[in-house]
């Protein structure tokens, strides 16, 4: 019997048909398989799990050390990291404008290429390493690659941590994060517990689809968030008659971000579809983030939702495909049917969103130290 979805308006990136199915044999109960053990080695290692991007860099290993043996002075460590990659990266450029004209300016210029690419790869291991502190402060561990979840074929995350990745966000965020939940798996926060621990089978590229397109919403809505703080904090006077344009579309009609994810590891951009008919009302008070969001037009949604370096746009692509993918090319070779339940999904996406909330954390907190490459 085919599992019925819910897909109830306002929808976000739209799940493939067929996506997420019971299987005809299955009964509803709580598994009892949990996350598998990882293995014995030390990299990235939070309480025994491993974050399914290992650091490949110094910058990434120093850290990697550092937060798990002295975290209080983490922050620290990372900044001089991030200030000794931009001095290594400038000084290269400064040898390359001085050798201009000269017989060694091909040469210097190579060099410069290559330290750029060096110190492109280091900050995206630091990037790597600050969002994981920040789930490590929450004590909530990164899922570790999937062929260390499955377990006679059952994948199954346990404990859930569903309060923790919740709780990072403000109301009216969390409001529209269940609503993202509720249109692409069928979560409802009231849901009974056999409901959530239905089994159901889902393929593991559209998995990964579903996971990328998490990460760019949770990046998306912490940019939107704190651009509705700003302009309600600059400009108090919308709430007393301001004259706002209203979208009449559900939020689905808006958005469709990350709803593209190719199997080589590629994340396309952002887009949205027409907006359709804009009618104008009168607020009499300060408009709710849903309502604020919902005002976007098509250029405002892309600036919001796309990542702003192309460091974050790799970031995504790896960490997606070194959970997803095979052990050693990272790459999504196979899109073997996984049986999982609708609990284990919803604690996928609900770490995608804060994954993608860190990483616009991330990329300002480097940005601000090591200019990032624009996107």
């Amino acid at each position: 019997m085919d599992c019925c979805l819910s897909y109830a308006k306002p929808r976000f990136p739209t799940l493939p048909a067929g996506a997420l199915r019971r299987p005809s044999n299955s009964a509803l109960r709580r598994p009892s398989i949990v996350v598998a053990s990882a293995s014995s080695t030390r990299n990235f290692e939070f309480g025994g799990l491993t974050a399914p991007l290992a650091p490949r860099t110094p910058a990434g290993r120093l850290l990697t050390s550092v937060l798990l043996d002295d975290c209080d002075n983490f922050q620290i460590a990372a900044r001089k990291e991030l200030e000794r990659l931009a001095n290594e990266r400038d000084e290269a450029a400064a040898r390359l404008r001085l050798s201009l004209g000269s017989d060694e300016a091909c040469l210097h210029r190579r060099i410069a290429e290559l330290k750029n690419h060096e110190c492109q790869e280091e900050v995206e291991d630091v990037m790597y390493v600050l969002i994981n502190h920040k789930f490590s402060e929450m004590r909530v561990h990164l899922i570790p690659r999937l062929s260390r979840c499955v377990y006679n074929g059952r994948l199954e995350i346990w404990p859930s941590k569903d309060w923790e990745l919740e709780s990072i966000h403000s109301f009216e965020v969390l409001e529209m994060v269940r609503e993202h939940l509720a249109a692409v798996v069928g979560c409802r926060s009231n849901s009974s517990v056999t409901q959530n621990w239905a089994t159901i089978q889902v393929k593991r590229l559209h998995l990964c689809r579903l996971y990328a397109a998490s990460i760019l919403y949770g990046y998306f809505l912490k940019s939107v968030s704190l651009r509705h703080h700003l302009e309600r904090t600059l400009n108090p006077s919308n709430s007393q008659f301001a004259i706002s344009s209203f979208n009449q579309n559900p939020v689905s009609e808006l958005f469709s971000v990350g709803s593209e994810y190719i199997a080589s590891g590629r994340v396309i951009s952002p887009r949205s579809s027409p907006l359709g008919q804009v009618s104008y009302r009168i607020e009499r008070k300060q408009e709710n983030l849903r309502v604020y969001v919902m005002g976007f037009n098509q250029e405002t949604i892309q600036m919001c939702a796309k990542p702003k370096s192309k460091e974050a746009v790799n970031l995504i692509e790896k960490h997606s495909c070194a959970l997803f993918g095979d052990e050693k090319t990272c790459l999504l070779e196979t899109d073997d049917v996984i049986t999982t339940s609708f609990a284990s999904v919803k604690r996928f996406l609900l770490e995608a969103v804060a994954f993608g909330s860190f990483l616009w954390d991330a990329e300002n907190c480097v940005n601000g130290v090591y200019m990032l490459e624009e996107n």
